[in-house]
């Protein structure tokens, strides 16, 4: 794994870090970075978000409320510390299940040649099937060092149990394998079993596009625009001679609030539509936010008086 340079400080931040973050965390975000492929030690690269999360929150001050400021730099450090390498998880698992299938036929057509499965594994590992074709590198680095195929192959399992398809597909094999099944035609049937389920999952993003739409639509540009108009006008109304004052600082803050949190839920409805669960809206969650906070200031910047 890469590593931070080492100097003093950076030594100083890593010690600071494991004093406060309790072990357990540590091991559990370890996991977390490993499945991303990010090349830092978990409680360095969380040394970096915070450093990150810092930056940012020093120049919003330059430019922005200090509330502002510090609600900018803890998105930007959760983004960071968590957003992206869920992102990078995320990415790296739908490219291994695209791959699935065509590895297991490769293995397959390994096996009919006549060769041991063991040695169709370290064969597969020269095939190009991007991250999968490193995970299937460990496996076999693992065997080579004495560590049983089955058990190697249950690692491979729990290293990716972020995946059903590969999670699943990968314990067939391993039950097949303890039972003396004929392992071509395990491959074979679980291959096409999980391009079945691929096309399902493909065919099921297609058809809930227009409601995806819809959120991204609603959340993400027209309800925050329509509320940074009426926020406006509520402006305009307290400057004129009606007689009228809203509480504009207090309004704009629970206006924004708003657009956050319809935007959180938004992306949860998105998360259970696309892929039947609501861990996985998060990220659009997230992604909606940012936009509907943008949307919003801007439509608050707006001089509508001049219409």
């Amino acid at each position: 794994m890469r590593e931070l340079p080492k100097t003093r400080l950076s030594d100083a931040l890593v010690s600071i870090m494991k004093r406060i973050v309790p072990e357990r965390w540590l091991k559990r975000y370890e996991l977390i970075i490993y499945s991303a492929g990010i090349n830092f030690l978990a409680v360095e690269y969380l040394v970096i978000s915070v450093l990150v999360g810092i930056i940012v929150t020093l120049v919003a001050f330059l430019v922005t409320k200090p509330l502002y400021a510090l609600l900018s730099g803890i998105a930007v450090f959760i983004f960071v510390a968590y957003g992206y390498p869920q992102w990078r998880i995320s990415r790296r698992i739908e490219e291994m299940e695209k791959n699935l299938p065509d590895a297991f036929f490769y293995l397959a057509s390994s096996l009919r040649a006549g060769i041991s499965f063991s040695e169709a594994l370290e064969e597969l590992t020269t095939a190009k099937f991007g991250a999968l074709t490193d995970e299937f590198k460990r496996t076999v680095a693992e065997i080579k060092k004495g560590r049983p195929t089955v058990d190697a192959l249950r690692a491979f399992a729990i290293r990716n149990h972020k995946s059903q398809v590969i999670y699943r597909s990968i314990m067939i094999i391993i039950e097949a394998l303890e039972r003396g099944a004929p392992m071509s035609d395990v491959l074979v049937s679980v291959g096409n079993d999980v391009r079945e389920i691929l096309r399902i999952k493909q065919e099921r993003k297609a058809s809930t596009g227009m409601q995806m739409m819809f959120f991204i639509i609603t959340s993400g540009f027209v309800g925050p625009l329509i509320l940074g108009i009426v926020y406006q006008v509520m402006n305009v109304m307290s400057a004129g001679q009606a007689g009228i004052h809203f509480p504009l600082a207090d309004i704009r803050f629970i206006l924004m609030a708003f657009v956050v949190i319809q935007a959180i839920i938004s992306g949860l409805g998105i998360g259970v539509i696309r892929e039947g669960k609501y861990s996985a809206g998060l990220k659009y969650g997230l992604f909606l936010a940012l936009i509907g906070i943008v949307v919003f200031r801007g439509a608050t910047s707006l001089n509508i008086s001049a219409f």
